[in-house]
C-alpha cells in the first residue's frame, strides 16, 4: 500500500488549537518507508498531538496528512489498517485475557494472523492471566503483540516505555530495535528520553513548543553544532569572534562564563562553517556535544533550526551576558 515514491507518511502545514492554545504551528514531515523516524521533545512540546493527528484519533485545524501516498479522510479507517499503534497508557478491558482481547480486536484488521499474535505472545512473555492482574511493562508488551499480529506496515509508538522500569523499557527498546533493523517496517515514535533515540532511529525530528526546531540524521545532527571555549577573551577578541560567526553564518545557541572562560554552544547549516571556526580561532578549545547537549541547546534558543531546503537564514550574534572582563 506505499505510494509511487515510497512516502509512508506526509505532514504538510499541519496545525493543531485547542481552544486559545497553538500545540502545532506548521509541522512538516516526510517518513520514507522502512524508515525510523523519532520525535524528541520535552513533555507539551506537541509530539503526541502530532502522533494522534496522524493515527486520524485527533483532527488538525490545518494542513494536509497523508498516510502511504493518499490524503487522509475524516472517517475512512482503510489505511489505519495498515498501522499499529501503542500508545503512551494502556487502556484494556482489564476482565479480558490476552486471548479474548486478541479475538476482540482481529475484528478490525482484514490481515490479523492469530499465529502471529501467539508466537508474540509467547515472544514477550506476556501470561494467559486476565489483564487487571498485568504489571506496567507487561501491559505495553501486550499493546506491543497486539499492534503486530495484523502485520502493519507503519507502526506509531506514542512514548511506550513512559513509566516503566528500567529493566522494562530496556527490554521493549530491544525488541523495538531489532525490529527496526530488518527494513520490514516504517516506524515513528516519539520520546523524551535521549538513550532510546540514539540506540533505534535513522532520523530525529526536535520539537517545541510546536515548531520542528530540527529534521535530520543523528549523524548530520552532531556535525552541525560544537561547543567552543575561550580563556579571557578580550573586548577585541570578542569583536573578532562575533564577525567570524556572522560571516561563517555560524549562531549562538547558548553561552557561559565561568571563571573567566568564554563557554560557547554553536550552531551551523553548514558543518564546514564550523570546521572553518577552528581554523580561524586557534585560541578556542573545541570540543564535541552529546545528543542531549544539542537537544537542550536546541529547545532553550528558540531558533527554528532545520536542515536541507528548510535551513533558515538567521543572524548570529553573541548574547547580552557581560562577556567583556
Amino acid at each position: 500500500m506505499l505510494s509511487r515514491d515510497g512516502c509512508a507518511v506526509e505532514l504538510q502545514d499541519v496545525r493543531k488549537k485547542y481552544g486559545a492554545v497553538d500545540v502545532l504551528h506548521g509541522v512538516n514531515l516526510q517518513l520514507a518507508a522502512g524508515e525510523v523516524y523519532a520525535f524528541l521533545g520535552r513533555n507539551g512540546a506537541g509530539k503526541s498531538t502530532t502522533l494522534r493527528i496522524v493515527m486520524g484519533i485527533t483532527r488538525p485545524d490545518a494542513g494536509v496528512v497523508k498516510l502511504f501516498g493518499e490524503a487522509v479522510a475524516a472517517g475512512d479507517t482503510r489505511q489505519r489498517q495498515h498501522i499499529g499503534y501503542v500508545a503512551q497508557e494502556q487502556h484494556f478491558y482489564e476482565w479480558m485475557t490476552p486471548e479474548s482481547i486478541g479475538r476482540f480486536v482481529s475484528a478490525f484488521y482484514p490481515s490479523w494472523q492469530d499465529a502471529e499474535y501467539a508466537r508474540m505472545l509467547r515472544l514477550l512473555d506476556v501470561p494467559p492471566r486476565k489483564i487487571r492482574t498485568f504489571s506496567g511493562g507487561t501491559k505495553v508488551k501486550l499493546a506491543l503483540a497486539l499492534a503486530l499480529a495484523h502485520d502493519p506496515q507503519l507502526l506509531v509508538f506514542d512514548e511506550p516505555t513512559a513509566g516503566l522500569d528500567p529493566i522494562a523499557r530496556r527490554e521493549f527498546v530491544e525488541i523495538v530495535r531489532e525490529l527496526a533493523t530488518n527494513g520490514r517496517r516504517t516506524l515513528l515514535f516519539s520520546s523524551h528520553l535521549i538513550d532510546e533515540v540514539e540506540r533505534i532511529s535513522h532520523r530525529v525530528g526536535i520539537l517545541e513548543r510546536g515548531l520542528v526546531r530540527y529534521q535530520g540524521s543523528l549523524q548530520d545532527l552532531a556535525r552541525r553544532a560544537t561547543l567552543a571555549r575561550l580563556t579571557s577573551p578580550g573586548p577585541e577578541e570578542l569583536a573578532e569572534v562575533h564577525q567570524l560567526l556572522a560571516r561563517e553564518r555560524v549562531q549562538v545557541l547558548a553561552q557561559h562564563v565561568d571563571a573567566g572562560v568564554l563557554e560557547l554552544t554553536l550552531w551551523s547549516d553548514e558543518p564546514a562553517g564550523l570546521a572553518s571556526l577552528a581554523e580561524r580561532l586557534p585560541a578556542a578549545r573545541f570540543h564535541a556535544l552529546s545528543l542531549e547537549d544539542i537537544f537542550v541547546a536546541l529547545v532553550r534558543s528558540g531558533s527554528a533550526l532545520a536542515t536541507g531546503a528548510d535551513a533558515g537564514s538567521g543572524t548570529p550574534q553573541l548574547l547580552a551576558t557581560g562577556l567583556t572582563p
